[in-house]
C-alpha cells in the first residue's frame, strides 16, 4: 500500500496546496509543512471542517477521530495486483475491499487503519472478470475466463463450490438477494446459467443468439436480467423459464447492469456512451427507460465496463475509459 501522500514530496500534495491556500494556520509558516502531532490537536479543535487538515504518521489518527472518518488519508493507492485489476466490490459493512483481475488472483484489502493486504485468494486458472460479494460478507462470488463460477467462504479463503458447464469465457456472475442461495451467470457461450449451491448442474439455461457481457437477478429472485451484443436487455422468468419481455433503447454492446437498492430500477452501461435507468417495477407498462446518463466513455480496449449504486439508490457510478 502506498499513500498518496508520500511524506518525501510534500510540495506534490494536491490536497496540501489546497490547505495552504483556504487554511494557511494549519501550516507552519517557516518550514511549509503540517503540523506535528501536538501542534495538529491544539488546531482541530477550533476546525470547522477537521477533514481538511492532512495528517502524517501519527496525526493520522488524529484526523480519523476528528473527522469520523477511519480512512488512513483521503486518498490511497494500493498495491500488489501484478496486471491489470479488472474488478473490485467493498463488503456490505465497508470494512473490506475485493479486487481481481488478469493475475488470476483475489486480494482482500482492510479499508480502514493501514488498509493492509490481508490475504491472497487463488483458484481461477485464468483471469478474474467480476466478483461480488453475499448479502452478510461471508461470501465471494467469482466468475472468470476459465469458464468457471466459484464460492469462496472469506473467513477461511477457501473456494467451497465451483461450477462448471460454461463452454466459454464467463464474463458475469451475481448471487440472488433473498431466497435460495442462487447464482446467475452469462457467458460467451451465449447462454445464461443459475445455479444452486445445493446442487452441481445448473437449474436453469437460458439461450441467446450472442454472447452475454452482464448479468443480474431481481429484487425477488424470480427473474434474471441477461444483456449482451445484441443490445438489448433480457428479462428471464424463473418461473416460465422463458423471456418475459425486453429492455430495448441502446444501440451498442451494454457492457454492465446494476439493480437499485430497493429493486425498482436497473441501471445499464452501454458500449453507446450512455448510461440508461429503467424501471423494472411489475406493473410498468410501456416505455421503462426513465433516465439517459451521458459523460462515460468506452475506448478501443473494448473492457467491459460496469456500473453501480450507492448504498442509499441516491446516486450512481459508472466505469469509463477516459481515466
Amino acid at each position: 500500500m502506498i499513500p498518496r501522500y508520500d511524506q518525501s514530496k510534500p510540495k506534490n500534495y494536491s490536497s496540501f496546496l489546497h490547505i495552504e491556500e483556504t487554511n494557511p494556520d494549519l501550516l507552519d509558516p517557516e518550514r511549509k509543512r503540517p503540523k506535528l502531532a501536538d501542534e495538529l490537536e491544539e488546531d482541530l479543535q477550533d476546525l470547522a471542517d477537521p477533514r481538511l487538515a492532512i495528517t502524517q504518521g501519527d496525526s493520522a489518527q488524529q484526523y480519523a477521530q476528528a473527522s469520523g472518518e477511519k480512512l488512513f488519508a483521503p486518498t490511497v493507492q494500493l498495491t500488489g495486483h501484478q496486471r491489470e485489476v479488472l474488478c473490485a466490490k467493498f463488503s456490505p459493512d465497508g470494512k473490506y475491499l475485493a479486487s481481481a483481475g488478469y493475475d488470476k488472483l483475489i486480494f482482500l484489502w482492510d479499508v480502514y487503519r493501514n488498509c493492509d493486504n490481508f490475504a491472497t485468494i487463488k483458484g481461477h486458472k485464468n483471469a478474474v472478470l467480476e466478483l461480488h460479494w453475499s448479502l452478510d460478507g461471508s461470501r465471494l462470488y467469482t466468475c472468470s475466463a476459465d469458464k468457471t463460477v466459484s464460492c469462496i467462504d472469506v473467513e477461511s479463503g477457501k473456494r467451497i463450490k465451483k461450477f462448471v458447464g460454461h463452454t466459454s469465457f464467463v464474463n458475469s456472475c451475481h448471487p440472488a438477494r433473498r431466497g435460495l442461495e442462487l447464482v446467475a451467470s452469462g457467458s460467451d457461450d451465449n447462454t445464461t446459467k443459475i445455479w444452486d449451491m445445493r446442487q452441481r448442474e445448473p437449474v436453469h439455461n437460458f439461450e441467446s443468439k450472442y454472447q452475454v457481457t452482464s448479468v443480474t437477478f431481481n429484487d425477488t429472485a424470480d427473474k434474471v436480467f441477461s444483456s449482451g451484443l445484441d443490445n438489448q436487455i433480457k428479462v428471464w422468468d424463473l418461473r416460465k423459464n422463458d423471456v418475459d419481455y425486453i429492455l430495448y433503447g441502446h444501440t451498442d454492446t451494454i457492457t454492465g447492469l446494476a439493480l437499485s437498492p430497493e429493486g425498482s430500477y436497473l441501471l445499464s452501461n452501454s458500449m453507446d456512451q450512455t448510461i440508461r435507468c429503467w424501471d423494472v417495477k411489475s406493473f410498468v407498462m410501456g416505455n421503462r427507460c426513465v433516465k439517459i446518463f451521458q459523460g462515460n466513455s468506452h475506448g478501443f480496449e473494448k473492457n467491459l465496463l460496469r456500473v453501480a449504486w450507492s448504498n442509499d439508490g441516491t446516486m450512481m457510478t459508472a466505469g469509463s475509459s477516459d481515466k
